[in-house]
């Protein structure tokens, strides 16, 4: 590399354009529905906007100055990167303000944001080298226990908060990873089988009054019509409603009425079903379907383990966001306040799904062994 050269030309012919265009498409379609879900709601969508359009540029930067490392540096800082990650999770607990039951966010003067957002592409990162640095001994009984019991403190703080749905996002992109890494089917029989035997367990031992009770209404929402059933139905209305075409831009009945809460965050994919109709939902699922796609091509062709498991973690968040999100305003997941990339409002989510974005674009560009 001649000096003063930042990234070499043969690097930047490297970046996936694939997933560039899907992202800009969906931050895009994300822009219009929260201008639709918030016109009418809050008087005036500018604020949102304003909000979103600052994430998304920081965004960018964010990308920018990740393309400018070869992405092992984070590799070699993951000591570092899992004491940021502790200290977060710790620090949400202390000084962080509970909002809706759960002590989720951190509030610094105007600014807001999740730091379990951030610790999730933290904690790839360090995961990711973990499985690196395991190889062959990752089906051996003792490493298999010390990945579990690295996942084990950042879960257990993320479900103090609580954020249970946070924490499903945790244990399926980990998984996921160990899949990819090679666990052997016997383990993940196992944990299946536990998983399953330790149903019972659960239901008459941990879990609370208003858990059980959630669940009761995920299988029929009609036992709480006007309580926590009433997202789910007037989802359900709203997406049935828009039909083949939808109903038009700004024009969704069960949006302008306000009967979708948090239409704006958790149920946006409502407000594109009613006012795209399935067409556009359609569009919109085929748009991270090819995000999805180009992020495990990428894996395929990294350059390393370290490479390939980073973006199969960070697929892997993706896709648990996509099926959860579009399923739960469909009635066929439980509502769990996971928003949908890209598209939800909500500073934090968009910068960190970005950062995400950046660093896959980094192992897709650094595919090769370029030497100078």
């Amino acid at each position: 590399m001649k000096p003063g050269k930042l990234i070499d030309k043969r690097l930047i012919k490297n970046i996936d354009l694939g997933i560039i265009v899907s992202v800009l498409c969906l931050i895009t379609v994300g822009v219009i529905a929260i201008t639709s879900a918030t016109g009418i709601a809050y008087g005036s969508s500018f604020n949102y906007i304003k909000i979103q359009t600052i994430a998304f540029f920081l965004g960018i930067i964010s990308i920018v100055i990740i393309l400018f490392f070869d992405y092992n540096t984070f590799g070699e800082m993951d000591k570092i990167i899992y004491a940021v990650n502790i200290l977060l999770l710790v620090a949400v607990l202390v000084f962080g303000k509970s909002i809706k039951g759960s002590k989720s966010w951190m509030i610094i003067g105007p600014l807001s944001f999740q730091p379990s957002e951030i610790v999730k592409i933290g904690f790839i990162l360090t995961f990711a080298k973990q499985l690196e640095k395991k190889g062959e001994n990752l089906n051996s009984f003792k490493g298999l226990i010390h990945l579990m019991l690295y996942l084990l403190p950042i879960l257990a703080l993320i479900l103090r908060q609580p954020d249970f749905g946070t924490g499903l996002v945790f244990v399926f992109f980990t998984f996921f990873m160990l899949y990819a890494a090679g666990l052997n089917y016997k383990y993940i029989i196992a944990v299946t089988s536990a998983g399953i035997i330790s149903i019972p367990a659960l239901w008459f031992y941990y879990l609370k009054p208003y858990q059980k009770h959630r669940i009761l209404v995920f299988l029929n929402p009609e036992l709480d019509p006007l309580g926590s059933g009433y997202h789910v139905i007037q989802s359900k209305i709203a997406v049935g409603s828009g039909q083949f075409l939808g109903k038009g831009l700004f024009k969704g009945t069960q949006n302008n009425l306000g009967f979708i809460p948090e239409r704006h965050t958790d149920f946006i994919f409502s407000i594109i079903g009613e006012e795209f109709g399935l067409i556009g939902s359609l569009i919109v699922i085929l748009l991270f379907f090819w995000l999805i796609m180009r992020c495990m091509y990428i894996a395929k062709i990294s350059k390393d383990y370290y490479g390939k498991y980073i973006t199969i973690g960070i697929m892997a968040m993706f896709l648990f966001h996509i099926l959860e999100n579009v399923g739960m305003t469909m009635g066929i997941m439980p509502v769990t306040g996971i928003p949908l990339p890209f598209i939800s409002y909500g500073g934090s989510s968009l910068l960190t799904n970005m950062i995400a974005i950046g660093i896959v674009l980094n192992v897709g560009m650094r595919r090769q062994i370029i030497r100078f």
